[in-house]
């Protein structure tokens, strides 16, 4: 009896811990506020502790991260919702399966001292935009509320320079201005801006970040322990909101900054919760939407495009 015990004793200590699975997470722009749950997670341990390996990358090009993985060459990546039912339009192979933000970011913003006080007063205006197609959209249908037509406004594509196109007075207002990050920028730069919200103003309400997989990988056990790290890490954060900055700051050293502590405070209350969990009428809604706006000519089964993982 006693042999068998060390022999068995033996085995596990000849044995290798298991591996972690390794996960590579292409994330939609530079690391910032926005993706508080997958740097808290990482550098909490919450990850390693599930078992896993995550890298966190930052694109070069910020639109080719779905892209990559459903050309296999990432596993996860961060998206939009709105871009997510333009992706699967096109054939992309991509499904939903966490949400990071649960809420609109994105914003029609203008000065507030300057002569924009209502969508109404847009007319005749100019209009700045970073991305085609969704934001031209989401701003026809916020003009629609007030009578007003994308004829109306002069559009000009301004490739991002959001807050420093409207300090310039090279536009009288900006869509796709993201209300935790452009309207602090601008509060910082002592020229505020008033915004306009698209759920209030004729838009479905919609997750603005999210992470895709290939559908042809939901099953895999790495993306379900993954979603429920993200929820974990989610959660203690909002519970330990100044610790957690604190890690986040000290992940990065240039993200210790004043634009990124107030994008800090801004963001914490839109995270989800329950960033597994999905609302299908919620995403069939704003299907129809985008339908209505020709962005995408079918509304597909949510089956087909989100999923909550087994």
């Amino acid at each position: 009896m006693r042999f068998a015990i060390l022999l068995a004793f033996s085995v596990l200590v000849a044995t290798p811990a298991a591996a972690a699975d390794r996960l590579t997470v292409l994330l939609d722009w530079f690391v910032n506020p926005d993706h508080a749950a997958l740097i808290v997670a990482r550098e909490r341990g919450m990850f390693a502790e599930a078992g896993l390996e995550v890298e966190l990358v930052a694109p070069a090009d910020p639109s080719a991260p779905p892209r990559l993985v459903a050309a296999g060459e990432g596993d996860l990546a961060i998206t939009y919702q709105p871009q997510l039912h333009q992706q699967v339009a096109q054939g992309l192979p991509l499904v939903r399966i966490a949400t990071l933000a649960e809420t609109p970011l994105n914003a029609l913003v203008a000065l507030r001292d300057g002569p924009v006080r209502s969508i109404a007063d847009l007319k005749g205006r100019t209009i700045g935009f970073s991305v085609g197609g969704f934001e031209d959209a989401l701003l026809a249908a916020m003009l629609r509320t007030e009578g007003l037509q994308l004829s109306d406004v002069k559009l000009v594509n301004i490739n991002f320079a959001l807050s420093q196109s409207l300090i310039a007075g090279s536009v009288d207002a900006v869509i796709g201005a993201f209300r935790n990050f452009e309207l602090n920028q601008l509060e910082i730069e002592k020229r505020p801006g008033i915004a306009f919200f698209p759920e209030e103003h004729g838009v479905p309400a919609y997750d603005e970040l999210i992470l895709v997989a290939r559908s042809d990988r939901l099953s895999e056990p790495a993306l379900r322990r993954f979603v429920d790290v993200v929820e974990a890490a989610t959660l203690w954060l909002t519970n330990h909101p100044d610790e957690a900055w604190r890690i986040f700051a000290a992940s990065h050293a240039d993200l210790d900054n004043e634009l990124n502590r107030r994008a800090w405070r801004d963001t914490l209350p839109r995270l989800a919760r329950r960033p597994g969990a999905l609302d299908e009428r919620r995403y069939r809604r704003f299907a129809e939407f985008m339908q209505r706006s020709g962005l995408i000519a079918e509304v597909p089964p949510v089956s087909d495009y989100a999923v909550e993982l087994k």
